[in-house]
């Protein structure tokens, strides 16, 4: 296996929180796209569904019918994580599902001891065997995304190319800087990936220079557009990469995980 780890990045695996309290941005298609575009490269990768709604589990194939124990188990009753991880369709990635049952988490983890770093410390055994793990947060600033927030050392955030596109996002970067002045020091916001970009409206284009110019190098190259294809794949419980490989949802996804493969520049 082509290790990430050998990059220039010392021996630690890449460990990235997808965040973005803002719905509806394309948040769990690009933690799983962007993960199976890092496992056709040869990286081990693990998505950690820590949304309610399980979107990342039931589009990687996965079935809540068909898997003993769930994030909600490793979060709340101290099961550990290997023991919940998954194979997918896909060779090198896995998926550390999530069930309707994390919806309770958020209130149950208040009186917990030590309840922000339950996830960080869930990590750590598991962390020689990835190159990425891609935590695929809620759309809410709860304790639960504190959790996802302090056990990463990156945030990537998508940004879709529409109206609003930067509405809710100061609140999301107050909250990482948060986190990381009480929680995690190493913490740090490395990508933004626009997503939802349609080449035909000059709203996009006005939304992607307005995010370039506030975020700078951090913006990937690589823009996803708006496209039906990616839309589609995870009612078949696929990324787009394997659903329509040659579709220009995968096409852009795949260089995507190029780019994010290479690093923070």
């Amino acid at each position: 296996m082509a290790s990430g780890r050998t990059v220039g990045r010392g021996v630690m695996p890449r460990v990235m929180a997808v965040a973005n309290q803002k719905g509806g941005v394309g948040k769990t298609t690009t933690a799983v796209n962007l993960g199976a575009g890092l496992a056709e490269l040869g990286r081990r990768v693990l998505v950690i569904d820590l949304d309610p709604q399980g979107n990342a589990t039931t589009g990687l194939g996965i079935d809540a019918r068909n898997f003993e124990s769930s994030m909600y188990d490793v979060l709340m009753r101290d099961v550990p994580l290997e023991d919940c991880i998954e194979a997918t369709s896909l060779k090198n990635l896995f998926v550390a599902p999530a069930t309707i049952d994390l919806a309770g988490a958020e209130i149950e983890l208040v009186p917990t001891f030590s309840r922000e770093l339950r996830l960080r410390r869930a990590i750590q055994p598991i962390l020689e065997d990835f190159d990425f793990i891609l935590i695929d947060c809620p759309p809410s600033l709860g304790l639960i995304t504190v959790n996802g927030l302090a056990a990463a050392r990156e945030v990537l955030v998508p940004i879709q190319c529409e109206y609003y596109a930067l509405e809710g996002l100061g609140q999301l970067l107050r909250n990482v800087n948060l986190v990381q002045t009480n929680l995690n020091e190493e913490l740090e916001v490395t990508t933004i990936v626009l997503t939802m970009y349609d080449a035909r409206t000059k709203l996009a284009e006005q939304v992607a220079s307005e995010v370039r110019e506030h975020f700078g190098d951090k913006v990937c190259r690589v823009v996803v557009p708006r496209t039906v294809r990616i839309s589609e794949a995870p009612s078949f419980g696929q990324p787009v990469t394997v659903f329509d490989p040659s579709s220009r949802g995968a096409i852009a996804y795949r260089l995507l995980a190029k780019e994010v493969d290479r690093g923070p520049s």
